[in-house]
């Protein structure tokens, strides 16, 4: 036995003489990855990803075996910088977007030059620059290792190809402890990709991004497979989930009215109502709410995508795809859609936007909804003020007035939505266009009057300006329709298309400040505000708002109601329905559910954490059981999927055509 010991210590050692830099490489790859895990899915930490990452770095690494020793450094140092790479955008994405990288965005990656101000403002920390630190221990290793003759040395060991076997070997035992812990759900998630948190807390960040590669070419080769098993969840899912036609107070009340669409970018529901100084954040906002129709519970239901797949979902309440985005990966599917709904009813269809009409592929991806017309930059307006992104929204609003009323005049009716811009993150410069304050006045005791600094020169501080002008513009907006008799007979929608993606830190300030002493209260103070991630979800709603200026329903509707909703909603208000409509009329009832893209869904009585299978009651005098959890859980992810299948295998394209001809053929059998 003594024996046995010593030659496993003289063999330990030998191996580790003669392997530094690969255990280097494996070591810091490593690091890497449990630190990314760490920052990101909230102090996470668990087994099982982390042997997913080391198999896949031990399978990788035992190639490096087959080459020279004095060329190895080259390979092993791209794989450690591939590594770091993975690990370094996924930081950054999370920090955005509460969501890990994807491959299928690789076609819209140059639009990052647009917000390149937002990334290194509000998104960049720290904590970014810690992976970077692999390559750099891997460099000075190597240098040390030169000095040293190191890789001279082990030239004279001939045991490459051998060393590559028991590397490999290693690996595939790594792998097959890490798969004897997998669950049947483990491999159906990883499978689908949509919950991608759960796929890098369960398959490592580096198992999750080679699967993310696989599943981005799901547009090329999707539709070549699995086509009849699609069709099929197809069927059984609105064989089972009908969508009929609504029939209650509020059905055909704007039958034949015109319809305005206010896209709003990045205006948050928290702020309306909202005072500062006794000023009003959102003064426009707080009317219309009050006069109209307002769902004060109205979630975006975006991933990736953003503002287009709040489009998309919005206007075929459909859900964003689980790999890529609808506008830039699947737009040449066939959609039912409100503008393709409304133009059945002899409605003119346009869009508007201040930016270039091909972010986000808008100028085809808008032709596909049923849009007759795109009016885009300085296509169609002259950008004669610019704000962040664009043309600022008070002359977008004021250049596209005679737009709608030339439309107006030439229409019986219209259908148009104005996407708005100035909003966007990084908000840069808002403060030369607005006098708004965002400090704290108060009167001492010598009653002298201070200004405490509150949010000003903070990224919130700035949002909450940007979103006064926001407001300023849209009150422009109105006054000037009504200037041109365009509200006798035009209803108009206001929904924001997602939060504003803001850190939680940032909350810590608005919720904790204390103006006495210009600094943030301590989390031992009974005042404090813990700001955890349900919070943080729960206050990502968005406003959303019906208003008519000749009929003002003055109501609140507290009911949670998601993107997918509005299209059912609005379609039982003026007349229009769609059969594939995933979401439900709001009126037709009675406890509604708004399903999100990674899986996490909500009602009226719970937030449910579908990553960590936990959730949060919304009202603690009514508990909810197991079965209402498993419900929902099930109701959750058969949405996701059919809608998946719907947008990847263009199943109402084919669905019709297959109909279609069935119907041809029973009537010529008919005719026989």
């Amino acid at each position: 036995m003594k024996n046995l010991l010593n030659k496993f210590k003289i063999n330990s050692r030998a191996y580790i003489k003669t392997n530094i830099l690969f255990m280097s490489y494996v070591i810091v790859s490593l690091l890497n990855s449990t630190i990314l895990r760490f920052f990101t899915v909230n102090n996470y930490f668990a087994i099982k990803p982390v042997l997913a990452d080391l198999a896949v770095i031990l399978l990788v690494g035992a190639l490096g075996y087959f080459i020279k020793p004095k060329n190895q450094f080259k390979y092993f140092f791209t794989w450690t910088v591939i590594f770091t790479a993975v690990c370094v955008v996924n930081s950054l994405y999370y920090t955005n977007y509460l969501s890990y990288a994807s491959f299928s965005l690789l076609a819209t990656s140059l639009q990052i030059v647009d917000v390149a101000d937002a990334v290194t403002e509000n998104i960049l920390e720290i904590k970014d620059f810690i992976y970077l630190i692999a390559p750099i221990i891997l460099i000075i290793v190597h240098n040390i290792l030169k000095k040293k003759q190191y890789y001279e040395a082990v030239s004279k060991i001939e045991v490459g190809k051998v060393r590559a076997l028991n590397t490999l070997v290693a690996g595939l035992i790594v792998l097959g402890f890490f798969i004897s812990m997998l669950t049947a759900v483990d491999i159906s998630r990883l499978n689908k990709q949509w919950n991608r948190e759960y796929v890098v807390m369960q398959f490592g960040i580096y198992t999750y991004q080679l699967n993310d590669a696989i599943a981005s070419l799901k547009p090329q080769i999707s539709p070549l497979f699995g086509y009849d098993d699609a069709a099929k969840e197809f069927r059984d899912y609105y064989s089972k989930n009908t969508r009929e036609k609504s029939n209650n107070d509020y059905t055909n009340i704007f039958k034949g009215k015109n319809l305005l669409m206010i896209h709003a970018e990045s205006i948050q529901q928290f702020l309306i109502g909202k005072t500062f100084n006794g000023v009003e954040v959102t003064p426009t906002l707080n009317k219309l709410s009050k006069e109209g129709l307002y769902f004060s519970n109205f979630y975006a239901q975006e991933s990736v995508g953003t503002s287009s797949d709040s489009e998309f979902t919005l206007n075929t309440s459909l859900m964003p795809a689980s790999s890529g985005t609808v506008f830039v990966s699947y737009w040449d599917r066939e959609y039912v859609a409100t503008p393709k709904l409304l133009k059945e009813k002899g409605y003119y269809t346009f869009s508007m936007h201040g930016n270039n009409s091909t972010f986000w592929n808008r100028s085809n991806m808008h032709k596909k909804l049923g849009y007759d017309r795109f009016y885009a930059y300085s296509d169609d307006f002259e950008i004669d003020e610019t704000i962040g992104l664009g043309l600022s929204d008070k002359s977008f609003f004021r250049q596209a007035v005679p737009y709608i009323k030339q439309i107006s005049e030439e229409n019986k009716n219209f259908y148009g939505t104005l996407i708005m811009l100035t909003n966007h993150t990084p908000w840069a410069g808002i403060e030369e266009h607005t006098d708004f304050s965002v400090d704290y006045k108060y009167t001492n005791d010598n009653g002298v009057e201070v200004s405490a600094p509150y949010l000003e020169g903070t990224t919130l501080g700035k949002y909450i300006k940007a979103v006064h002008y926001a407001d300023e513009a849209l009150g422009q907006l109105i006054n000037d329709l009504d200037k041109e008799g365009l509200l006798e007979d035009t209803v108009i929608v206001i929904y924001g298309d997602h939060d504003a993606k803001i850190k939680k830190s940032e909350y810590i300030r608005y919720y904790n400040y204390d103006p006495y002493t210009d600094s943030v209260l301590d989390e031992d103070d009974p005042k404090y505000v813990d700001v955890d991630f349900y919070s943080y979800e729960l206050n990502r709603k968005v406003p959303f708002i019906v208003w008519s200026k000749n009929n003002k329903l003055r109501t609140e509707v507290t009911e949670v109601m998601g993107m997918y909703d509005v299209l059912p909603t609005l379609g039982n208000m003026f007349d229009f329905y769609s059969p594939y409509a995933l979401g439900h009329d709001m009126f037709s009832i009675n406890e509604n559910v708004v399903v999100f893209p990674d899986g996490n869904w909500l009602t009226n009585k719970m937030y449910y954490y579908n990553q960590k299978e936990e959730g949060l009651l919304l009202k603690a005098d009514e508990p909810v059981s197991v079965e209402y959890i498993n419900k929902y859980n099930e109701i959750s992810e058969n949405l996701i999927s059919v809608s998946d299948k719907i947008i990847v295998y263009d199943l109402i394209k084919k669905t019709k055509e297959t109909d279609d001809l069935l119907e041809q053929y029973q009537n010529n059998k008919k005719k026989e």
